[in-house]
């Protein structure tokens, strides 16, 4: 039971604020010696003296720990994880372009016209900027500067403007290339381009989801979302669509090096991180926004963000093996088997309550580091597809950016929105977004055979 009691210590001391990689590290470490004494004293007899026990219980919990540099080494050296620091620098430098700007000022005038106009040209260009860039912090800040306050002048509920933004912020989550797709490939052990080309259809589905449900709403209630009047200096509706199109065929560009490289099978993920990299000093250069300075700020922006994220696999890995050698695993896999009902179906249900639930209050990239790797002996033994299973975990997974009262979308628009605009508002505005994302997340998960793809191996 020490691998049980290890993993709700590590996930009570998250959920009060701890550090994630160090809480993982300093958790593993003590219960590691703690599995070492334990196993000692559970074997010696009344002839030891007490002083040996404690030597050899320490020097059994810390052997634990040789195999970690082996561990480092292997996540230092694989290509898959490459293609997180080239991704973040990526999104970087097109969220210091002024992509999301153009795209906003164009779209937000051709939707303009029509009731909740501009709520869906928001989506559209969240959706742009999750296929060019995957980053959500980057895209909610920009569509909450620009597009907030256009939806707020033109009198749009503060409800609808906020969630609409930070749905259409956290696309970047599911849609590719995202770096929540290129963990679970490393997670997974499948090719991220197979997640890639495997969540591409589930991202538009919930965009075309997000679309419906605001027509729906602005056509129910005309002064939830009110059209905004044809300004004459914007000239004819062809010179706005065509200003449009120019703003669009960048970014679109962009996405088709990346993704098409990949889908046609051109390159890896990683070498198309890299050709995005150059496609995005490349619109920075077009867009005359390049400097030596920018480079250097999102050089080290990304190096911020990727060591983050390594620090917390490194602890990760360590929480995991101390997790497996106490038997944690053989006792989550036996509870898990022995569910009621259908095994398969009652597992995935129970898994995806679960990480709902924990979305709540720790990150997407803890929740793929810990709790997927101790469910997947499981998902294996009942035969389940991984590509399957992977993209209803990264649609869940989306959804923690959203629910409150930790999803980062949440306070990142908080930030940057006016002064009139509460917390209050911005929970109630994501409430119809999450319950969009379950309906879409159970629709892929009972009728997989729509997207292309099957629950069994």
């Amino acid at each position: 039971m020490i691998g049980i009691v290890m993993f709700f210590t590590a996930l009570f001391m998250l959920i009060i604020g701890f550090p994630v990689a160090f809480t993982f590290a300093a958790v593993s470490v003590f219960f590691g010696i703690l599995a070492g004494f334990i196993e000692v004293f559970s074997n010696a007899d009344q002839s030891d003296a007490i002083i040996s026990l404690i030597q050899s219980g320490w020097s059994e919990g810390i052997s634990m720990f040789d195999y970690m540099p082996f561990r480092i080494f292997a996540i230092q050296q694989s290509t898959i994880l490459m293609a997180i620091p080239m991704f973040i620098f990526m999104g970087i430098i097109l969220q210091k372009t002024g992509l999301a700007e153009k795209l906003l000022e164009s779209m937000g005038f051709l939707f303009g016209e029509i009731r909740g106009g501009v709520a869906i040209s928001t989506v559209l260009v969240g959706t742009l900027l999750a296929a060019s860039t995957g980053v959500v912090g980057a895209s909610v800040v920009a569509m909450g500067v620009i597009s907030l306050p256009v939806m707020l002048k033109y009198k749009y509920k503060t409800e609808l403007a906020a969630g609409t933004i930070c749905a259409s912020g956290t696309l970047g989550q599911i849609i590719p290339p995202s770096i929540v797709l290129i963990i679970l490939g490393d997670v997974f052990q499948v090719p991220v381009g197979d997640l890639f080309k495997a969540a591409l259809t589930p991202g538009l589905a919930l965009v075309g989801a997000y679309i419906i449900f605001i027509l729906i709403v602005s056509y129910l209630n005309k002064n939830l979302a009110p059209a905004i009047p044809a300004d004459p200096s914007r000239g004819t509706k062809k010179k706005q669509v065509l200003r449009a199109l120019v703003d669009i065929i960048p970014s679109l560009t962009l996405i088709i090096l990346v993704l098409g490289s990949i889908f046609e099978g051109v390159a890896t993920p990683t070498e198309s991180a890299a050709v995005g990299c150059l496609g995005a000093v490349l619109l920075a250069l077009i867009y005359k926004t390049f400097s030596i300075s920018m480079v250097k700020e999102a050089s080290l922006e990304a190096v911020k963000i990727t060591s983050m994220v390594f620090g917390i696999l490194i602890g990760a890995t360590a929480f995991s093996m101390v997790f497996s050698y106490t038997g944690g695993d053989e006792i989550v896999e036996h509870i898990m088997l022995s569910l009621p009902g259908d095994g398969k179906w009652t597992f995935v249900i129970f898994t995806m309550i679960a990480i709902l639930f924990l979305g709540f209050f720790i990150d997407f990239i803890e929740i793929s580091y810990i709790i997927i790797p101790i469910l997947l002996p499981v998902a294996e033994t009942l035969g389940i597809n991984p590509i399957w299973f992977a993209i209803l975990i990264a649609m869940n997974l989306q959804t923690s950016f959203l629910t409150p009262p930790f999803g980062f979308s949440l306070f990142y628009l908080k930030g940057c929105a006016p002064a009139g605009v509460t917390t209050a508002q911005i929970y109630r505005g994501v409430i119809p977004f999450i319950l969009i994302q379950i309906i879409v997340l159970a629709i892929v998960a009972f009728f997989p055979e729509i997207f292309g793809m099957t629950s069994d191996m």
